[in-house]
């Protein structure tokens, strides 16, 4: 059997799935077309349903329920790992004047879990612009003369500093005290024609793939340093340290009622959409 299979060329991804698609793990009868794209890419690919199993932002899941259900292994989630607000210069968005509607906001695309977030914690923000995550830092940095703010993510919150720009709130920080739950980031999407057997099957193989990369951490696999050429090697640790972890393994009963809450928020503020919460396979 045979089936196409996306997830992005960052270090946690990588690391994830470098075992499965190297055939480091037996997969038995099971083969992958991989295929390494930007999330806000594979979020609209779900959307259109082109891929068999995806990692998606959960800021997209309530859109692509038609067809795909979420396995228990390959996501991210935790705490302290969520996207950061930040800005070219300082402000202080704690002010009474402060309005969000001053600044233009950069965010790393509408189908994500950080615009998500970001919607959570300033629900009145009209000034949108998305980009892709790796464009954001010089999005501001060349604005920096305009009032713009910019929502990052992955590598990013361990290198916006070296540029000079300012953290204004950690978005990730204002849902675990508004929710009291972990962040649910991402996960990895089934197809729901393929057999539940099956889908059983692949997050076993997904599990068997971390373990293995755990077994063998802190060396890091060709294949993560293939795809993240520009990336320092303590910045791929860094990256896998903070999104890889037992959540992926199995994202447990707390990390389910987190995307449960994730997709409550969802619905109250798109009061017109009913969405079915059995989500996982």
């Amino acid at each position: 059997m045979k089936f196409t299979l996306g997830f992005s060329p960052c270090p946690n991804d990588t690391f994830i799935f470098d075992a499965l698609v190297n055939k480091k793990i037996d997969t038995g009868n099971m083969e992958f077309d991989v295929v390494l794209e930007d999330v806000q890419t594979l979020n609209r690919w779900a959307i259109e349903g082109k891929l068999d199993i995806s990692k998606i932002s959960y800021g997209v899941l309530p859109l692509v329920l038609a067809q795909y259900k979420i396995l228990h292994s390959g996501g991210a989630l935790g705490k302290g790992v969520g996207p950061l607000l930040i800005s070219a210069n300082p402000v202080n968005i704690y002010v009474k004047d402060f309005d969000i509607n001053d600044y233009t906001i950069a965010i790393p695309g509408e189908n994500t879990t950080a615009h998500l977030l970001f919607s959570l914690a300033f629900p009145n923000a009209k000034n949108k612009v998305f980009k892709i995550f790796h464009e954001i830092e010089d999005f501001l940095l060349t604005n920096a003369h305009q009032k713009t703010l910019g929502v990052i993510i992955h590598e990013n919150r361990f290198t916006y500093q070296h540029k000079g720009l300012h953290k204004l709130i950690d978005l990730g920080e204002f849902w675990e005290k508004k929710t009291g739950y972990p962040i649910p980031l991402g996960g990895i999407a089934v197809r729901k024609n393929i057999l539940p057997t099956i889908q059983a099957d692949i997050d076993k193989l997904i599990q068997q793939s971390i373990k293995y990369a755990f077994n063998n951490y802190p060396s890091l696999p060709e294949y993560v340093k293939l795809h993240s050429q520009e990336m320092e090697e303590i910045v791929m640790r860094q990256h896998i340290d903070l999104y890889v972890n037992n959540y992926s393994i199995n994202i447990g009963e707390d990390g389910k009622e987190a995307v449960n809450e994730f997709l409550n928020i969802y619905e109250r503020n798109n009061p017109v959409s009913s969405i079915n919460h059995n989500v996982f396979i």
